[in-house]
């Protein structure tokens, strides 16, 4: 295919029409040109049909508009009007189930953005939107079409308002499989989770010539806006990996665990993993002392089913764990305090990455576990001045507002604020649990003994015996591991053998669960 083909001739019989037909699919599938999938190619790139083809069942993809041109003038495009407009939009199935898509093609006008282009766009997520299915955008654009000036832009602010009324609706997922600069980056940030490919995606708002224009800042594409840095720095991808493959099919993992919309619970599966499975394991995998480290990922390996969840964020805020998984074939979401990663302590990246998944899941009628092993919020004047207050308000607000099914776990510390924003009994939680290793209290008892008993401390003889002292008094008498539970605080302290099998069986309980709002709007949430 050219980009200006000839206009197709007229044939006199059917049979001949349908053979011309079928000649102008194939030019359009094939593409611009060998030269232009070379050059792809070059780039350690796919092309966006088999990138399509990666995501969907097999033939199952039946594609929207491919004979779409554009009918701008002037600049030269008036003698370019390629086939697709450099976007393919449609529909398919992924495990069986339908899913809208739509991938720019980079060998058309660099997957800029035109009028056309992004008309294209607005009707498959009004599509998605009304069948109520999810919506995945394949990126790799250029950004706005330069040439079609003020059209271009409106056409993202199309996007963007299409973003907006899906969000919390339908799951809409933005894989980025090239470059997305400008504001075509905030259409991303708008949806539920944003996939990166390594060395071939960037995503930033002004590029590396424009930050050094003005600051003066020397910085690559991928030093800027690549994957490791929005996974590991920005928190602005939820998920990385080195290769497109590996990458889609994690997409189609992400929507095997995600229901097709907010109206429908997530799929059930059968599992080989045995409901009433103990794991002794535990006894020994978390310590006893509060002070000593262990891996929280290790403890969720356990309770799953078959060891196996998608963690989300995995590089981003490592203090706290935010994963999709399945406990009894049923889908389950799990936050937890991470004591690897400073102490498990709660900060305010943290604090943002717990709200957005709490809210996610919520929004799409997933239970939430939580996995409580806290000493609190972070010292430092950074964080205070950063807004800690503010950016843990979030957390708390997602889980107040949340009308899932709650169920939360108290494995060792639990202190002050962060106890209670960890989605305590006092916010909402429908069943609270404790292993005997809890430490449910205001704060440690060695920070709790220094303000109460400052003055005997300091009276005494030999003031660290005193303290000593003081420690284990208040230890025994306010951070025992029954004390939440005689206060009816947590409903039940248990053998961590059997937290799976309680954990199952909670969720079996809370699955009809109907908790509604107040009628509003919306609320106000923490910025």
């Amino acid at each position: 295919m050219t980009d200006q083909d000839p206009m197709p001739s007229v044939t006199a019989d059917t049979r001949g029409r349908v053979a011309e037909l079928h000649e102008i699919r194939a030019s359009v599938h094939a593409g611009p040109s060998a030269r232009a999938t070379e050059a792809q190619r070059a780039k350690g790139k796919l092309t966006a049909r088999e990138r399509i083809d990666l995501l969907l069942d097999p033939g199952s993809f039946r594609e929207m508009e491919p004979l779409r041109r554009h009918r701008a003038t002037g600049f030269g495009l008036e003698a370019k009007k390629p086939y697709t407009d450099g976007v393919i939009t449609g529909w398919g199935t992924v495990h069986g189930r339908t899913v809208f898509v739509y991938a720019h093609d980079f060998r058309i006008f660099g997957g800029a953005l035109g009028e056309a282009h992004a008309q294209k766009i607005h009707k498959i997520m009004d599509k998605a939107i009304a069948a109520g299915a999810p919506l995945v955008s394949l990126n790799d654009g250029a950004g706005a079409r330069i040439q079609e000036g003020v059209s271009a832009l409106a056409g993202y602010g199309g996007i963007f308002q299409r973003n907006t009324r899906a969000s919390g609706v339908i799951p809409q997922i933005s894989v980025m499989l090239g470059p997305c600069a400008g504001g075509a980056a905030y259409s991303p940030a708008l949806t539920d989770f944003v996939f990166m490919v390594r060395e071939t995606s960037q995503m930033f708002i002004t590029g590396p010539d424009v930050v050094k224009a003005v600051t003066g800042e020397d910085i690559t594409q991928n030093g800027l806006g690549g994957a490791d840095v929005h996974a590991g720095t920005s928190g602005v991808s939820h998920f990385v990996y080195d290769d497109e493959e590996s990458c889609l099919e994690e997409v189609r993992y992400l929507l095997s665990m995600l229901p097709q919309n907010n109206r429908e619970n997530p799929p059930s599966t059968e599992s080989a993993d045995p409901v009433e499975r103990r794991s002794e394991t535990l006894l020994d995998l978390v310590p006893a002392d509060g002070n000593r480290p262990y891996d929280m990922r290790a403890v969720l390996e356990e309770l799953v089913d078959d060891g196996e969840f998608l963690e989300v964020h995995e590089r981003w805020a490592t203090n706290i764990i935010c994963a999709l998984s399945r406990m009894g074939g049923e889908v389950v979401g799990i936050v937890a305090n991470q004591p690897q990663s400073l102490a498990g302590v709660l900060d305010i990246e943290a604090s943002e990455k717990a709200a957005r998944f709490v809210q996610m899941c919520d929004a799409f009628n997933i239970p939430i576990v939580t996995l409580l092993d806290v000493p609190g919020f972070l010292p430092g004047v950074d964080q205070e001045h950063g807004g800690i207050i503010r950016h843990g308000a979030k957390l708390l607000y997602a889980y107040c507002n949340a009308t899932v099914p709650r169920i939360s776990i108290v494995l060792r510390k639990a202190y002050g604020g962060a106890y209670i924003v960890m989605d305590s009994q006092s916010i909402g939680a429908d069943l609270t649990y404790a292993w005997p290793t809890n430490e449910i209290a205001v704060m440690g008892a060695e920070g709790a003994a220094n303000v109460i008993f400052r003055r005997q401390i300091a009276a005494a003889e030999d003031p660290e015996a005193m303290r000593q002292k003081m420690v284990k008094e208040y230890r025994a008498e306010l951070m025992h591991p029954y004390y939440a539970a005689e206060r009816g605080l947590v409903d039940d302290v248990i053998d961590p053998a059997e937290t799976r099998i309680r954990l199952i069986g909670a969720l079996a309980a809370l699955r009809a669960k109907h908790a509604p709002l107040p009628g509003r709007k919306h609320g106000n949430q923490p910025q």
